[in-house]
């Protein structure tokens, strides 16, 4: 018998049920990105999402009472991947191939998550009305943290003393732009992120920018 076959017979039926309704959910989640990040909460509908998921509104309603609710949902898997390449920046780290691998994480981000970094974008410019609160609180913290590193860098002399949280703007900025002017960066280089040679190129070209200018300096 095979391990997948033997996987199958001994998993309990609860966790296949669990996992068959937050793969549901997921697809809901997924259905709900994409017209969130084109047309916001209010520009979308639950039919909409339904159709796109596969579902029908009942079901969709059942796990998400609001649109609200699912809108909240969505922004919740986007915050996670959007802090998750963070993990990049530890104090023990050396700094440089830390902060090049930081910046090819984020560009990897935009290449595969286009369209969570749209609806953050869009989020922000609304002024975060369903984010605001988290800006003050929990990620506050980690930005903070993850400034304290930098500043750790500066103090070893690994890196040229600059503001940690004007480097998070300026690397935030760059690296989320291929995604959320994805349509402008293909009419003018004919390519996005999705090509691989590009990609490169970009991930190449934004380290050796970033990476000049963090050089420490002589004397």
């Amino acid at each position: 018998m095979s391990n997948d076959q033997t996987r199958f017979k001994t998993e309990p039926a609860g966790g296949r049920r669990s996992r068959g309704i937050e793969q549901r959910r997921a697809r809901m989640r997924d259905a709900a990105l994409h017209f969130f990040s084109r047309f916001g909460l209010h520009g979308t509908s639950l039919d909409q999402v339904a159709e796109r998921a596969g579902v029908s509104k009942t079901n969709l309603i059942y796990h998400y009472p609001t649109k609200e609710a699912l809108y909240t949902a969505v922004l919740s898997d986007m915050l996670d991947l959007w802090i998750a390449p963070f993990q990049a920046l530890q104090p023990d780290a050396d700094a440089q191939p830390a902060i090049r691998h930081y910046i090819r994480l984020k560009l990897e981000l935009s290449r595969d998550h286009a369209e969570a970094s749209r609806l953050y974008c869009l989020e922000m410019v609304q002024g975060a009305p369903h984010l605001g609160d988290l800006l003050k609180g929990n990620l506050q913290v980690l930005i903070d943290e993850k400034a304290r590193v930098i500043e750790r860098w500066i103090e070893r002399g690994d890196i040229t003393p600059v503001n940690p949280w004007h480097l998070f703007y300026m690397l935030w900025a760059t690296t989320q732009h291929y995604a959320d002017f994805a349509v402008q960066i293909e009419a003018i280089s004919g390519s996005t992120l999705e090509n691989p040679d590009f990609l490169e190129t970009a991930v190449s070209n934004v380290q050796t920018i970033v990476m000049a200018g963090l050089m420490p300096r002589q004397g």
